[in-house]
């Protein structure tokens, strides 16, 4: 017999949110360690002299070898879950981090931070949990994954500050080697002892419901497929690459991820050249974390009543607007518009991450999704990757960041375009919107 035929109809405690928490701490942990590239930036060009191209080369090298890293993510995840995956990521990012302080060549950064610590992440980041938390919740996948992910804003609170700290006292070698075993101490030992990768291994179900026919007195929830033939296949990464959704995915999430992370490693050292101080310029990377915590929650719950398709629009609006007053801020630099900037980037454009795995589970949800979810993730981290090196080229080119920040703004409505073009909706209708339409 199904353990589950013993659960009460409306379990007290449903393991699904130790789950979303385990990911709030590793996310608030491991984002910050490959964010905080952006406050090593600044100190690597001063002390070594190296261009922005070269310098900012070791992100975009770290997202464009990880393409070989993701799929291989996937087959993990498939064969032997979140438990060892996301503990091998955070090993690979501590000792990124541990060695980074005898670096003196480029060749020694893009090692440390292009490979170790950027490859490590994506077995410990927004990629992998995507792989799996989407399985734990059906009617609240939105509202889960945005608390999940909202803990990057808290690590960017608590460890930002006190990485600024370190490279301003004792500089950024101290910060790197505090980092690492930060990263090791507490994403490894968190993930290998309490982490899961699906409701049924616990013999429970989404969200907290019983299984079929264990006596549930709770009304059903209103029926989300649209189109039956399409959720009827089993999909595994060779037909889901047959799709022409697949595709408008994959270059939805090359062209978000180009201007997020874009904008997030570059906005520091923009901002110090703009005129603000290094506090301030700290700061904001860290208040757009701030503000990134309601925009994950906001907008991941947003999606779940009013589709994907929309909250997605609302994400990428956000970053478009980032662009416009990054463009304004390089001609007349002032405190209300950079606050407006970050409020803009933390608020909408975060609440992209919370969409990441939603909206490729509505369209391709089975045994394989991880595989097929870690190919699409590949438009992502190229995406991730091209950003940063485009934005470094054209400045050591043009001098100036503008052609940049007007690549970013045309690429958030391309990404707006790809995934309405791609029309989760048309597969599997959200809660909101499954239920509006039984009432109708």
């Amino acid at each position: 017999m199904n353990r589950s035929d013993h659960l009460p109809a409306r379990p007290r405690f449903f393991y699904g949110w130790v789950i979303v928490a385990i990911a709030f701490v590793t996310m608030a942990v491991a984002i910050s360690a490959r964010t905080g590239f952006s406050l090593l930036f600044p100190a690597l060009i001063d002390e070594f002299g190296w261009s922005r191209g070269v310098t900012a080369g070791a992100f975009s090298i770290g997202f464009v070898a990880s393409t070989a890293f993701v799929p291989l993510v996937g087959l993990l995840m498939d064969r032997f879950g979140p438990r060892v995956v996301i503990p091998l990521g955070g090993v690979l990012v501590g000792a990124g981090y541990l060695v980074a302080p005898f670096i003196s060549t480029p060749i020694g950064l893009y090692a440390s931070v292009g490979l170790l610590i950027t490859c490590g992440s994506m077995a410990t980041s927004y990629i992998v949990h995507s792989m799996f938390l989407p399985n734990w919740f059906v009617r609240r996948r939105g509202l889960a994954v945005g608390l999940a992910f909202s803990g990057v804003g808290v690590g960017g609170i608590v460890l930002f500050p006190m990485m600024q700290w370190l490279i301003a006292g004792e500089g950024w070698r101290t910060a790197c080697v505090a980092m690492g075993v930060v990263v090791i101490a507490i994403v490894v030992p968190l993930n290998a002892l309490l982490q899961r990768a699906r409701p049924q291994d616990m013999g429970l179900e989404p969200d907290g419901d019983m299984a079929v026919g264990a006596g549930s007195d709770r009304t059903p929830s209103p029926d989300p497929v649209v189109d039956r033939e399409w959720t009827s296949r089993t999909w595994t990464l060779a037909t889901a690459m047959r799709t022409a959704r697949f595709w408008w995915v994959f270059g939805g999430y090359f062209c978000g991820l180009f201007v997020w992370y874009a904008i997030q490693v570059h906005q520091t050292r923009f901002l110090l050249e703009a005129g603000f101080e290094p506090g301030i310029a700290a700061a904001a990377l860290g208040l757009v974390g701030l503000f990134g915590i309601a925009g994950q929650i906001g907008i991941g719950a947003l999606s779940d009543r009013v589709g994907r398709e929309i909250a997605w629009t609302c994400s990428l609006l956000g970053y478009a607007a980032s662009s416009a007053l990054l463009l304004v801020l390089a001609d007349a630099p002032s405190v209300p518009a950079m606050y407006l900037m970050v409020i803009t980037q933390g608020l909408l454009g975060y609440g992209l991450s919370a969409l990441f795995g939603a909206i490729p589970a509505e369209i391709f949800a089975g045994p394989r999704f991880a595989s097929i979810f870690g190919i699409l993730s590949l438009g992502g981290n190229l995406g991730a990757g091209a950003g940063p090196w485009v934005l470094g080229i054209l400045y050591d080119v043009t001098g100036t960041y503008a052609p940049g920040f007007w690549i970013c703004l045309a690429f958030s409505f391309v990404s707006i375009g790809c995934i309405w073009m791609a029309a989760p909706r048309k597969v599997r209708l959200v809660a909101g919107r499954a239920r509006s339409k039984a009432a109708m």
